[in-house]
């Protein structure tokens, strides 16, 4: 049994000494580091440089042409390029169109314009709530309301919260202005 057990350390011992004799004599990268175009890899340790020598796989390198790079390049072109409209480019104005100043065989006019025109009227305020039903024959009352306060009723004629006269009651929409006739304005009906 000792000899048997012998025998089986022996051979251990065998193993591990191959082992280690394969490992040293295999194939790998070279050990020559080469230097590195990264700035930061100056300042790494030197264990990981180590590691790199020893087993990790190199890393691909790109060959950089700084020639090409700081070659002069055209420089681009004036354009009016709009990728939503479909029309021909319009041509150039006529020489001295733009200047401001007219050629000096048009005689210059000037139009009045006259007195500064009144603002525009503003919308009128009413809502048509509906009809008032009547008996055939008799005139339609319509019902009003301003939002303020309680609905009004008129006919056709009639002026409605102190401002606004009706003109025509129909089924569905009426026609309305200001008392005094202008901002004429049809407003349909539009429920409670």
């Amino acid at each position: 049994m000792e000899t048997e057990r012998r025998r089986q350390l022996l051979l251990a011992v065998l193993a591990v000494v191959l082992a280690v004799v394969v490992y040293y004599a295999w194939p790998g990268t070279s050990r020559q580091s080469t230097p590195s175009s990264n700035q930061r890899a100056a300042g790494t340790s030197g264990a990981v440089r180590d590691r790199t020598a020893r087993g990790a796989a190199p890393q691909p390198t790109t060959d950089v042409h700084l020639e090409a790079l700081e070659a002069e390049r055209p420089k681009p072109g004036p354009t009016e390029r709009n990728l939503f409209r479909f029309r021909e480019k319009p041509p150039p104005p006529p020489p001295g169109a733009g200047r401001g100043t007219p050629a000096p065989d048009v005689p210059i006019i000037t139009v009045p314009t006259g007195p500064p025109q009144p603002p525009p009227l503003p919308p009128i305020n009413l809502k048509f709530l509906g009809l008032v039903g009547q008996a055939p024959g008799k005139p339609k009352i319509a019902i009003f309301s301003d939002g303020n306060g309680p609905p009004q009723f008129g006919k056709e004629g009639d002026v409605v919260l102190g401002r606004y006269r009706v003109l025509k009651i129909g089924e569905e929409s009426v026609e309305v202005a200001y008392s005094d006739g202008r901002g004429r304005q049809t407003i349909r009906m539009t429920g409670s």
